[in-house]
């Protein structure tokens, strides 16, 4: 009976800390979990079970530094409720170039329902805490 008690609470604490976790995504993530712009071209369908927001940065990025903990901070706040990606705009070059991706930190915001919508530059986290409560209508 412990040893199952163990296992059930190393999955549960596995489960937690992956929603509480800034999640770097590759194009084939992007595809499968936010939008998969090369099968519905014309439409956004949204994949994702919850509101989600995608950072574009790059690691030599400044601003996208500062961005960074902040998006940690709001991803352990709003765990369970929204997900955080990361995109590498050096490494996706292809995913950055779909959004016209052209200075960073750029962050897409994209709601269960609805159509998603493009921030340029850093926030302070007062307006990205804005941006959720009232365009992914997350509380």
């Amino acid at each position: 009976m412990k040893k199952l008690f163990f296992v059930f609470a190393l999955v549960l604490c596995t489960i937690m800390t992956e929603a509480q976790v800034v999640k770097h995504i590759t194009k084939e993530d992007f595809l499968k979990n936010v939008w998969n712009y090369e099968v519905n071209q014309n439409e956004w369908v949204y994949e994702g079970e919850l509101p989600c927001i995608v950072d574009f940065y790059a690691t030599w990025c400044g601003p996208c530094k500062r961005l960074s903990p902040i998006l940690e901070e709001l991803q352990q706040e709003y765990a369970g409720k929204l997900v955080i990606y990361k995109v590498n705009t050096e490494v996706e070059r292809e995913l950055a170039g779909a959004f016209g991706v052209q200075s960073i930190p750029t962050v897409l915001w994209c709601p269960k329902n609805g159509k998603p919508t493009i921030t340029k530059g850093l926030m302070p986290k007062e307006n990205l805490v804005q941006m959720i409560t009232e365009f992914l209508m997350v509380k």
